[in-house]
């Protein structure tokens, strides 16, 4: 279910507010939607992002518009990295089409990095030519006062089926 925000002039005082929680597993078949949806994702099993939304809600966060009951028009998926729990790893990102252009993902990213105690580094893989994904980790690092660098983590050989290769980004540190 898209947002029809047709209407909104995201530049006035009438933009939606922007509510930012933890997903619960009820929210694992938006979730799996808002990911389909967004036509760059890998998309994973529906069961994947129930799991996902159980196993990762605290490290996860849903952004709706306006009302807490009403669909999610975005997530952040993450985790922390088992062996540097500093470092959580942004998995994917998604805005619905329609609520593009209002920060959506930039609050999700900066208000889940400020609710997992403990973190100074973020990790995500960004494809060759993500430009709109490159833009968003760049910023925030940028809002951190944090280098960023990058460097291929998976060749396209070793992805297979014409996988692109995934670069990664590491932000940090940044104030915990």
């Amino acid at each position: 279910m898209a947002v029809d925000l047709s209407d909104l002039d995201h530049r006035s005082s009438t933009a939606p507010t922007v509510l930012i929680s933890r997903p619960t597993v009820d929210d694992g078949v938006d979730v799996s939607r808002l990911a389909a949806e967004s036509k760059v994702l890998d998309l994973n099993s529906r069961y994947a992002y129930l799991l996902w939304c159980r196993d990762f809600a605290e490290t996860s966060v849903l952004a709706r518009l306006d009302d807490p009951r009403s669909a999610p028009v975005g997530f952040v998926t993450g985790y922390r990295r088992p062996d540097s729990p500093d470092t959580l790893v942004v998995w994917q990102v998604a805005v619905d089409a329609a609520t593009r252009g209002l920060g959506v993902a930039g609050r999700m990213l900066d208000e889940l990095v400020d609710a997992v105690p403990g973190v100074d580094h973020l990790e995500t893989t960004i494809t060759p030519g993500n430009d709109a994904s490159e833009r968003l980790f760049s910023a925030f690092a940028e809002r951190r006062d944090a280098p960023l660098v990058t460097s291929e983590l998976f060749s396209a050989d070793l992805l297979g089926d014409d996988h692109e290769p995934e670069i990664l980004h590491r932000i940090g540190p940044f104030a915990a």
